[in-house]
Order: structure tokens, then C-alpha cells, then sequence
């Protein structure tokens, strides 16, 4: 079989993803715990017979996509023929396949299809030219390549012609043309999915497209100008399964999922769970797709980009992992999860804070709840982090300047517990002149002893103390009204607040 295009270019996709696979040491084995290997036994005779020229004794690579990156999968050392044979432990997970070259470059792609009893020939000469024998997905491939392959090529001409029309004629002319032969891809593709719809190729053309919008209707006159929006959103996983693991070897379905949640959805966290939630429960079944979208969905929201989102993932843990999806972690996995998602719980936006009772520097017990103002900015640091010493100044300036003027109070936490404590503290204060109005407060070790001995929670894990500074700002009854924004942010959510209570 000749490969006329990449598969991607073939796909029509934007972001051909090419280059330099990962480098590791060969040979490379495939195991039970790869992240590129199916569940299902290979069957004895799954072999995949190779001849690359003009490659002889030396180990060549087979990759594929997985996500959004590509890793190697396995390996094998061609003979004084050029000639090799992959023999998977398990069977590979269908999708987009790369072979790779001694020095770790991609040559060619090839579809992996689910019986996995074909033989590759190529030559690096020649690259373009891999002929590819035994898989009806890749001769399924080939004549859909050869079909999209002629039309790319007149399209091509068509728009050329079209951008150096001189009449209004002509310029006509080439669009229609243009149309009438975009509509013949797509008709041909979905032609294609209609006879096949169980192939790989018809699970990548399903994957990737997106769905174009009919006319806008109007109502009393008007068009309604959210109809494309709300037709898209609804039509954007039309014949995509997210239990389908073949997915994860191609370079676009992660791509499509994250345009999804920046274009399309909500930028709120009970809207994104929605989302989060029904794609985790479609993907269920999905023996690789289910772990993956769980620890992406976990990643992005344990530390997210925006304020308040950390709420996604404390939904997640109790709908996914509270419920028994622990069994992909590690024990260290599945314990900083676990303690994360409890620690988040007590500090979300809108909850009262948690109650601090600490020490400050003369020894006196001082109560955060009662500091009596229109905000409280709660800080904790270390006098010894090189941020802090950049950061607490700044809030000092900003405090001075601005922010004592609106009745905001500063209660502050040093989180140190070295012997040396006090006198890290008292130099800190001295060198950074924070004397001014700041309520510098720790715990002490009797305190922490008898907190731990009563087995209640400390301050670092009601208040996600994990890196310093951390901040807060609290309203006039103490509730948590913003969290880990910049010292900027925060001056505008204190500003946008007293324009509301105006």
C-alpha cells in the first residue's frame, strides 16, 4: 500500500504534529503498565513483519500519539536484510503509529488496526512510498488519501485562481467551484463512515470535524444571535465516544476537548463539572480513556487557572474517588489526592474561614474572628521564602496606601516551626519595617502538640498551606471572598466590592 500524504495532512488537520520523537535507550520493551499498550493478549501469530532500508543491524523504533504528546512503544534490531519483526507482548491500541528511525526521527505514519497481522516495506528514500500489506484499515486509508489527496490539490488551484480574479464573473465561478468540491469531501467522508462506521478512519473523521451551523432563524424579526453558539456546543460530540481508547493515539481528540472547554463552555465551576461529569461517566467502559480523563480532568483543577475552579476537582473527588476510583493511583498518589481535596473543602469561596487562635509576638492568643473590619487579608508565610520578602512589602505599601483607609485588617501567619522561630520572625519584621498595624501570629509547638493529640486539622490543611506566600481576603463576617490572586487582583475585587455594596 502507498502512502500518498501523512495521515494527519490526509485528516485535514490544522496542527500536524511532526519532529523528534522522545529519545529513550533501546530496545524498548512493552509491558503490562505502559501507557501504549491495549489490555487484550496478543494472540501468537500478532507480528508485524518490517524491511527498512537501508538500515541493517541496528535497533529502529515503533511510536504512536497519546495525547498530546508521542512516546515510543517498542523496538526491534533489523538484520543484514534490513528486515524485523514487532512482536507485542500485548496487542497495541489501534490508532495513529509512527515508525521511527535509528536517530529517533518520525519516517512515516501508519494506521494500527485492531488484528495487527500486516507487514510494513519502505525505504527511507523513499519515505512516502511505505507499502503496507494485510490491514484493511490502511487500504481503507489509502483510497480515502488518494481521493482527499486530488481534491486538496484542485482546491488549492481553485482559491489561487480565485484570489487572482479580475471580474466579478470569474470570482464567482471559482467559488462555486470551491464549494461544489468541499461539498464532495464531505459527502465522500460521510459516505465513507456510513460504510464503515466500526474503522478507525471513520472514528478519526468523526473525531475531528466540527460541526457547521445552519442558517440563523430569525424570530419576530430578529436573529438570534446565540444560535450558532448553542448549535455547535450541542452538535460538538455528534458519533464521538469517549470510551473509545483508540482516541488517545491521535494527536487531535485531547486538542478537541480542551478547544471545547475554552470556547464553549462556561468558564464556571458547576457548568465545567457538568461537562467534566458526563464525558468521565461516558469514558467508563473506556479501560484507557477513563484513567486518563480522570487524572487530566484532577490536574487541571487541583491547581487551576482560575479562581474558585478547585471546586471542579472537589466534585471529582466526591463523585470519582470517593466512590472507589482510586485503584489507577499509587498509594502517594491516592494520599495527596485525598488529603488535597479535604484540605480544599474547608476554603472554598463564599465559606466561612476557618478560625485562627495563634500566638503573636508578645505571647497573647489572638483570634482571627476577632479582628472586627470590612476585610480581612490573611497571609502566610515564612520569613525565610524568598517570595515572601518580595510579597509582605508590597501588601505593606498597598496597605498603607490604599487599603487601611477601607478598614481592612492584617492578620498574618508565620508557618516556620524551627527552633529558631521568634528570632527569624522579629529580624523579619525589623528588616522588611512592617511594624505598622500587622498582626504577626504562629502556633506554637505546646499548641500544635495538643491540636494533633485531639486529632483535629491544622491550619495548613484548612487553609491548603501548601507553598508561600498563600493569601486570602475575607469579607466583614469572615467568609472567604478571594484566594491566591495577586496582590493587583485582589485590590480589584476589594474595589469592585465596595461599587457593589454602593
Amino acid at each position: 500500500m502507498k502512502h500518498f500524504v501523512s495521515i494527519i495532512t490526509a485528516l485535514s488537520l490544522l496542527f500536524y504534529a511532526n519532529g523528534q520523537a522522545k529519545k529513550t535507550p533501546p530496545p524498548v520493551k512493552t509491558t503490562t503498565k505502559s501507557t501504549s499498550t491495549a489490555v487484550a493478549k496478543a494472540p501468537a501469530n500478532t507480528l508485524i513483519p518490517i524491511t527498512l532500508k537501508p538500515y541493517k543491524n541496528t535497533w529502529i523504533y515503533l511510536g504512536c500519539y497519546y495525547g498530546k504528546g508521542k512516546t515510543l512503544i517498542d523496538s526491534v534490531k533489523v538484520d543484514d536484510n534490513s528486515k524485523g519483526v514487532f512482536k507485542p507482548a500485548k496487542k497495541y491500541t489501534p490508532g495513529i503509529y509512527f515508525v521511527v528511525s535509528p536517530h529517533y526521527s518520525i519516517l512515516f505514519e501508519l494506521l494500527m488496526d485492531d488484528k495487527q497481522q500486516f507487514s510494513i516495506d519502505a525505504d527511507t528514500t523513499k519515505k512516502d512510498d511505505a507499502i503496507i500489506k494485510g490491514s484493511e484499515e490502511n487500504d481503507l486509508f489509502k483510497t480515502y488519501s488518494q481521493f482527499s489527496s486530488e481534491k486538496g490539490r484542485r482546491l488549492n488551484e481553485l482559491n489561487d485562481l480565485y484570489k487572482k480574479s479580475t471580474t466579478k464573473a470569474d470570482s464567482s465561478k471559482h467559488r462555486d467551484e470551491i464549494i461544489k468540491i468541499n461539498k464532495e469531501l464531505q459527502d465522500y467522508r460521510e459516505d465513507l463512515v456510513k460504510k464503515n462506521p466500526e474503522s478507525l478512519l471513520a472514528a478519526l473523521l468523526n473525531a475531528m470535524k466540527t460541526p457547521d451551523y445552519p442558517p440563523v432563524p430569525v424570530v419576530n424579526g430578529k436573529a438570534d444571535s446565540l444560535y450558532p453558539y448553542r448549535f455547535v456546543k450541542e452538535h460538538y460530540w455528534d458519533d464521538v465516544n469517549f470510551n473509545d481508547d483508540r482516541l488517545l493515539r491521535t494527536p487531535f481528540f485531547e486538542t478537541k476537548i480542551d478547544t471545547y472547554f475554552k470556547t464553549l463552555v462556561v468558564n464556571e465551576p458547576d457548568s465545567i463539572f457538568n461537562e467534566v461529569n458526563y464525558m468521565l461517566l461516558f469514558a467508563r467502559t473506556g479501560k484507557e480513556m477513563f484513567p486518563y480523563l480522570l487524572t487530566k480532568f484532577t490536574n487541571k483543577y487541583i491547581n487551576p487557572e482560575y479562581m474558585g475552579q478547585d471546586k471542579v476537582f472537589i466534585k471529582i473527588f466526591e463523585n470519582f474517588y470517593a466512590k472507589g476510583d482510586t485503584t489507577y493511583l499509587n498509594a502517594a498518589s491516592r494520599k495527596t489526592i485525598i488529603e488535597r481535596a479535604y484540605s480544599l473543602m474547608a476554603n472554598q469561596l463564599g465559606n466561612p474561614a476557618p478560625q485562627l487562635e495563634l500566638s503573636d509576638t508578645s505571647g497573647k492568643i489572638v483570634s482571627l474572628y476577632n479582628l472586627k473590619g470590612k476585610f480581612t487579608f490573611v497571609v502566610f508565610f515564612d520569613p525565610t521564602c524568598g517570595h515572601c520578602k518580595e510579597e509582605l512589602p508590597r501588601i505593606d505599601s498597598i496597605y498603607k496606601a490604599r487599603w487601611k483607609s477601607l478598614d481592612l485588617k492584617l492578620y498574618s501567619v508565620n508557618v516556620g516551626t524551627s527552633a529558631n522561630t521568634t528570632e527569624e520572625l522579629k529580624k523579619f519584621i525589623h528588616e522588611k519595617k512592617l511594624h505598622s498595624d500587622w498582626i504577626f501570629a504562629w502556633q506554637t509547638k505546646e499548641a500544635r502538640d495538643v491540636e494533633q493529640a485531639a486529632g483535629l486539622p491544622n491550619y495548613r490543611q484548612l487553609y491548603d498551606v501548601y507553598k508561600t506566600p498563600t493569601l486570602y481576603l475575607l469579607d466583614e463576617k469572615k467568609q472567604i471572598i478571594a484566594k491566591q490572586l495577586s496582590i493587583e487582583q485582589f485590590n480589584d475585587i476589594i474595589t469592585a466590592k465596595l461599587k457593589n455594596k454602593k
